[in-house]
């Protein structure tokens, strides 16, 4: 989540996590906060699942100020796309292929508990891996990312060979959510928004995000000295430092 400051204004950047969790009490909460500051989100995801994620369909564009999906490569501004970036054009059909014939081959020899599909998810600005494949149950997510967090670490494997493979081919890898990770040419992370915000006459630009660690899908824009970064562990914990930075008193309270 990203808060700018124009008099304060704010922007929520959200991975699969899903921040903003269907919660009726915390999106009346963050329209009220709209009243005070701009919002936006941005996540690692393509629109359709920040939408899904945050159970608000194609209102979702129009709930926040602005929307930066996929990193920050598909950006809306008051229910309007900005622009929109491809992979392909930036990296080139060969490099592209050859990643993905690398992941192919490299997951073909990985053995798991469980398989399912979607192992390689195609979007504008990045190529989403997942080992176990993205139509895993919610059940089979968890328990493969028990799996790979405290016993066979999958993804960081993955990650190195992929890194040790492509090392000097102008691209990124980082961790996302429970199942999977990204790749995507350098400078394609979360800060691609700033390249937007920058331009609006913000004051500040506040940012509250998850994988705020090292290798994480928000590392880099948490960071940024463009930025006022947060780490945050669920919406209850970002509405309540809402709360505390941007309200005198909390809202609905005399």
């Amino acid at each position: 989540m990203l808060i700018l400051h124009h008099g304060v204004s704010l922007s929520p950047l959200c991975e699969a996590q899903a921040f903003f969790c269907q919660a009726p009490v915390l999106d009346e909460f963050f329209q009220t906060l709209r009243r005070k500051v701009k919002i936006g989100i941005v996540g690692g995801s393509d629109y359709s699942k920040i939408a899904e994620q945050l159970g608000e369909g194609d209102d979702v564009i129009h709930k926040f100020d602005y929307v930066f999906a996929e990193n920050g490569t598909v950006q809306y501004k008051d229910g309007k796309l900005l622009s929109k970036h491809a992979i392909q054009n930036q990296i080139g059909e060969e490099l592209l292929q050859d990643l993905i014939n690398f992941c192919l081959s490299y997951m073909g020899l990985i053995k798991l508990p469980k398989k399912r599909g979607t192992f390689i998810e195609f979007r504008n600005g990045m190529l989403n891996i997942s080992p176990i494949g993205r139509s895993c149950t919610p059940e089979e997510r968890i328990e493969f990312s028990e799996i790979d967090k405290v016993k066979e670490r999958i993804r960081e494997k993955f990650v190195a060979a992929l890194q040790q493979e492509f090392a000097g081919k102008g691209l990124r890898f980082t961790k996302g959510g429970l199942i999977s990770f990204d790749i995507f040419p350098e400078g394609w992370d979360k800060r691609l928004c700033l390249e937007v915000l920058e331009g609006e006459g913000l004051d500040a630009i506040y940012f509250f995000g998850n994988e705020t660690s090292s290798g994480g899908n928000d590392y880099e824009i948490f960071n940024d000295p463009r930025t006022i970064g947060f780490t945050v562990s669920s919406p209850e914990n970002t509405a309540g430092l809402c709360r505390e930075l941007f309200f005198d008193t909390p809202p609905n309270e005399s």
